[in-house]
């Protein structure tokens, strides 16, 4: 007897071969990575859009497809990884190391032992400004003033309180201390509101441009046995010098100190994912450079080690020991 062929049998003989179409496993192989970054505004989520375009690039070859991600920053995009919701993200070394012990903002979750470094990117010095009016020569300076310390539960402010408690000030030293978003403390500088703020950034950063410009804002260095002392005894700090005229009305250099942009993710993202995430930014190291200001003077050597508190992830690991970076 012969079967009749409805169009319903049509219709499952079509999707049948169309399964068994050549180019189908391709399309299925095709995996995304996701990054998370910062503000729109911030460096962060520059940087991530600087290694996606080079990770789409090649992305024929791969079968990676790169998105960055504007997040709430540092602390916001260690704990996504955690919950397997991004593959990568931006920290500041400090939360690295935070997280990886369970300490600081991570101690109700306790220690992450998953956490894995990719590579450091740009300094964040710690930057205080102060208003052109002020006559603040040092921090010192500052006692008896109105400064912003950083809203809370930023890493702005976590770091603040570290540096006045190793100085021996608290925040009554200030005549206010003010806890105004990063967005919102330099017009109140330049308005005469507040006489400086601390602010963790990369540079150059619009955020410090501004009131340089706009109002004569100065830079203040950030040095003396305090600082040493924190640099010192804690690994994610390090010194750093924002460069002479990098701002308007600035025209010497500043020594201070701060942490490290770094790209973290987990021991459960893929070992070839994060191989050609890296491999994207290394191959095409003169290129990623040029795609962001803050990015124009790194160096590979320093990148593989520095701030990096995490164990490396696999495929990391895979494309340093190629290149011979480690051994």
């Amino acid at each position: 007897m012969t079967r009749s062929i409805t169009p319903l049998r049509a219709a499952l003989a079509a999707s049948a071969l169309a399964l068994a179409l050549p180019w189908t496993p391709a399309v299925a192989q095709q995996k995304f990575v996701t990054i998370g970054t910062g503000g729109v505004t911030g460096v962060y989520y520059a940087a991530g859009g600087a290694i996606c375009r080079l990770v789409n690039k090649d992305r024929a070859k791969h079968g990676i497809r790169c998105s960055v991600e504007s997040t709430g920053g540092s602390v916001f995009n260690v704990n996504t990884i955690k919950s397997g919701e991004l593959d990568l993200g931006f920290a500041q070394s400090d939360v690295q190391f935070n997280a990886l012990k369970g300490v600081g903002a991570f101690k109700d979750a306790g220690p992450w032992t998953d956490e894995r470094a990719v590579f450091s990117v740009h300094p964040e010095p710690f930057t205080v400004l102060a208003r052109k009016e002020a006559n603040v020569k040092s921090f010192n300076d500052f006692k008896g003033k109105r400064f912003n310390v950083g809203n809370p539960g930023s890493g702005t402010r976590a770091s603040m309180e570290e540096l006045l408690a190793a100085m021996n000030w608290k925040l009554t030293d200030f005549s206010l201390a003010s806890e105004l978003k990063a967005d919102e403390h330099g017009p109140a500088l330049c308005d005469g509101k507040i006489d400086g703020f601390f602010y963790g950034v990369g540079h150059p950063s619009a955020n410090i441009q501004d009131p340089t410009t706009s109002c004569g804002a100065k830079l203040v260095s950030l040095t003396g046995p305090a600082v040493d002392k924190l640099v010192a005894e804690r690994p994610y700090y390090a010194k750093v010098t924002i460069p002479a005229a990098l701002y308007p009305n600035n025209p010497e250099a500043t020594n201070t100190y701060g942490v490290l942009a770094t790209v973290v993710s987990s021991s459960k993202v893929p070992t070839e994912t994060v191989y050609q995430v890296v491999k994207a930014v290394f191959d095409n190291f003169e290129e990623f450079k040029k795609l962001h200001p803050a990015l124009a003077n790194l160096k590979p050597e320093n990148m593989i080690k520095d701030g990096l508190s995490a164990p490396l992830h696999d495929g990391a690991l895979k494309y340093y020991k190629e290149k011979g970076w480690i051994k």
